[in-house]
Order: C-alpha cells, then sequence, then structure tokens
C-alpha cells in the first residue's frame, strides 16, 4: 500500500506537468476562415452623389491563432483549419505588436490604392486633386515609419505650402542633409507638426525620409475597415467605391465576395488564405467569390462548394467581368 502511495506522490505532479506543457504555446498557428463584411456601408464619399447598390459586395477576410500542443490536435482534426509555421504570418524577428502595426499600414495603403484607381476611372483623378501630397506607403525602417502613414496629407515641408507631390518631393530633397525637416501633416482629420531626418535606410539608395507620394485624391474618401489588417481587400474596396460612386448594381442584387491585393495601376496581386476565405465567402451565403487569377487553381483544390469562383486580374477585368454576369442593370 505505501508503495502505490509513493507512486501517487509521483504521478500527480507528473500528469500536473504533462497538462502545463500541453498547454505551452508552440510557434505554430491555426488558420481558418474568418468573416465577410459588407464594403459599401463602410465607405463614405464627399463631393460626389452616391448611388446605393441592391446588391452586396462582401470582403473576406482569414482568422489565426497560436497553437498550444492540445490546440495543435485539435486543428488537425478540423478540416476548416490549417496548421502552418508561424514564418507563414510574420516576417523575420517580426513580434506580434510588430505585425500588427505592419497589418494595419497594408490595409491603409489598400484603401489609398483603391481609391486612386476608382478615382482616376469616375473623377479625372489625378490631373483633378486638391492641394496636398497623398502618402501611399511609408517604408519600414526609415525615419518616415512611425511618424507618417497611408492616408496622410503632407501640406508643408520645410515651411513650404504644399499644392503637389512635386512640390514635396522637391522640399524633402532641397533640405540640407542631416537637418531636420520639418513636415504639417493632415492626419485623421487633424493638423500634426513634427521633424524627419533623411537617413541611409534603403539599400543602394541616397538617404530619404521613405515615403511614396501621390496626389492628394479630389474628394475626401473615407473607408472604416476596423480591426481588419492586411492588403487583401484592396480589390473589394475599389469595386465597393466604384458601385457607389456609379449608377446601378455592380453586385447584380447578389451577394459577392471578393478577395485581392490592388496596386496604383489596377493590378490584382494574390492573397493568403485563398482556401479559408472561399469558405468565408461560402459561410456568408455569396453567390460569386471574385479571386486573384494567380490564386484561382488553389481556390479550386480547396473544393468548397458555393459560390462560383470569378478569376480576374485587373479592376477594370473585376467590373467587366460582373457586368458580364448581371450587374449594372
Amino acid at each position: 500500500m505505501r508503495r502505490w502511495i509513493g507512486r501517487l506522490r509521483w504521478l500527480v505532479p507528473a500528469i500536473a506537468l504533462g497538462g502545463a506543457l500541453a498547454l505551452l504555446p508552440l510557434p505554430v498557428y491555426a488558420v481558418g476562415p474568418g468573416s465577410a463584411v459588407e464594403v459599401v456601408p463602410l465607405i463614405r464619399v464627399s463631393g460626389l452623389p452616391e448611388h446605393r447598390p441592391g446588391g452586396r459586395l462582401f470582403l473576406t477576410t482569414i482568422s489565426f491563432r497560436r497553437l498550444s500542443a492540445l490546440g495543435l490536435v485539435a486543428a488537425w482534426l478540423d478540416p476548416a483549419w490549417s496548421v502552418v509555421p508561424r514564418e507563414e504570418l510574420f516576417a523575420p524577428g517580426e513580434t506580434e505588436r510588430e505585425e500588427e502595426r505592419r497589418s494595419r499600414s497594408e490595409m491603409d495603403q489598400s484603401k489609398v490604392d483603391a481609391a486612386a484607381v476608382v478615382l482616376s476611372r469616375v473623377a479625372g483623378y489625378p490631373e483633378e486633386h486638391r492641394p496636398g501630397a497623398l502618402v501611399e506607403r511609408v517604408t519600414p525602417g526609415c525615419p518616415a515609419a512611425g511618424e507618417l502613414a497611408p492616408g496622410d496629407v503632407i501640406v508643408e515641408v520645410d515651411g513650404v505650402r504644399v499644392r503637389d507631390r512635386r512640390d514635396a518631393s522637391r522640399a524633402i530633397r532641397g533640405a540640407a542633409p542631416q537637418e531636420p525637416i520639418p513636415f504639417v501633416v493632415r492626419s485623421g482629420g487633424e493638423l500634426r507638426r513634427f521633424t524627419l531626418t533623411r537617413a541611409r535606410c534603403v539599400p543602394g539608395e541616397p538617404p530619404v525620409v521613405g515615403v511614396v507620394l501621390i496626389e492628394n485624391l479630389p474628394f475626401a474618401v473615407r473607408i472604416a475597415s476596423g480591426a481588419i489588417g492586411g492588403p487583401s481587400a484592396g480589390l473589394a474596396w475599389a469595386l465597393g467605391l466604384y458601385d457607389l460612386l456609379t449608377p446601378g448594381d455592380l453586385a447584380g442584387g447578389r451577394a459577392v465576395a471578393v478577395t485581392g491585393t490592388i496596386d496604383l495601376a489596377g493590378e490584382v496581386g494574390g492573397v493568403g488564405g485563398i482556401a479559408e476565405k472561399a469558405r468565408a465567402a461560402a459561410e456568408a451565403g455569396a453567390d460569386l467569390f471574385v479571386v486573384p487569377r494567380a490564386d484561382l487553381a488553389e481556390a479550386r483544390a480547396a473544393g468548397v462548394e458555393g459560390p462560383r469562383l470569378v478569376p480576374v486580374s485587373t479592376f477594370d477585368e473585376a467590373v467587366a467581368a460582373l457586368e458580364g454576369l448581371g450587374g449594372r442593370a
């Protein structure tokens, strides 16, 4: 009896230790379907008439979480979830907080690029623009990172009032090397003042502040993305904004899910998690799922029943495809 009691004394701590080890986080993540969010209600434009469509356009997201040993087993047993190494979601050496900041910046850039593409089709942009220089993206590791963000408007540089992006670029280049450059920037409806000093932060390039500028938009476009991050909603924002600013209904009365990055040229790029986004589209009851042509094979291989896949390579092709499927009446 004493022998069994002695064994139990060791067994209880061993079970507790095993349980604790099973709950320790591992360097792997579960990736699964996220949500499908209707985009048009999240967009507001000042200065142009809006046309509220009858159909619905959705962006699609993924969700991910870090796994313990127990969570790893559960994720393996669930066909809706994939297990991926940390390197697929994070840049080398990137912390979770840094990933959140990068993801927000990518989302902000996707909104700027989407608006620029659409307004170039419907509002004479960039020839027509308001004063100021619009920040399209910021180079990580450069002086502008942390001070400027996509969507900010530079209104003054080194005491020079900025009428367009050329004014801003000339003022930045004309400042004395290694001298702080005063900036006045409109960000989130407020004016901010700060200084930046050019630095050699891009290999092979002269000292820069690390920002890409485009002409300010001719009208205020506000897109409420909430906590959603990453660049993959760019095409959805563009189609939603285009639908809002043009007569008719691009979705043709249907539910249309959309994913894909977009650049200033209107090119649509591939995204991660296409299988999970296809499941999110199906769960939302989408009739169509507009996907980057580069991701079509993977989307088909996912074998998700429900929405018809519509592959596209450009914004204009996406518009034409939806119009060809009954949209824009």
